[in-house]
C-alpha cells in the first residue's frame, strides 16, 4: 500500500506522530517552499525540528516519503526510458557533428551505466541492448576511435 490516499494526500502511516509534526512532513514535501519558511509557518523552532529527526517514527515517516518519490521517478524514468533511447540514436544522424558525436558517446556509455545500475540492484531486469543497424554501429565505432586518441 502506497502513502497516499485515495484523494492524494499521503496517508497518516505513523500514529505516534502529532498532527504538527505530520503538517511539517506534508509541508516539506510539497514542493517548493523551503524547510525552514516550512518551520516558521507551523511555529516550530529550528531546535524542535532536530529533537524531531532524532525520534525514530519521525525519522520512519520521512524514510516512507522519501521511499514513495524514489519509486515515482523510477516509474517515470522507465515510462520515458524507450523514448529517449530512440531519440538518442535518431541523434546520431544529425547534421551537426557535435551532437552526433555526444550522441554516440551517450550511447557508448549506456552499457556501463546498466552494469552499475545492476551491481547496486542486483534484482533489476536489464533486458539485453538491441543490435544496432550498420550506419549507427560505424559512427560509434568512429566516436569511440576519437574517443580513445
Amino acid at each position: 500500500m502506497h502513502p497516499l490516499s485515495s484523494n492524494g494526500e499521503f496517508e497518516m502511516t505513523t500514529p505516534a506522530l502529532t498532527k504538527k509534526q505530520l503538517s511539517v512532513i506534508d509541508g516539506i514535501f510539497a514542493g517548493d517552499i523551503e524547510t525552514e519558511d516550512i518551520l516558521a509557518k507551523h511555529s516550530v523552532t529550528r531546535r524542535l525540528f532536530n529533537k524531531w529527526l532524532g525520534d525514530e517514527n519521525f525519522r520512519a515517516e520521512f524514510a516512507r516519503r522519501i521511499d514513495w518519490l524514489n519509486l515515482q521517478s523510477q516509474v517515470m524514468i522507465a515510462r520515458y526510458a524507450s523514448l529517449a533511447a530512440a531519440k538518442l540514436v535518431s541523434l546520431t544522424d544529425s547534421q551537426n557533428q557535435e551532437t552526433k558525436r555526444k550522441a554516440c558517446l551517450d550511447i557508448i556509455s549506456l552499457p556501463r551505466l546498466a552494469d552499475q545500475k545492476q551491481k547496486i540492484s542486483p534484482d533489476s531486469n536489464v533486458e539485453p541492448a538491441e543490435i544496432l543497424n550498420p550506419d549507427t554501429a560505424s559512427i560509434l565505432l568512429e566516436a569511440l576511435a576519437q574517443q580513445k586518441k
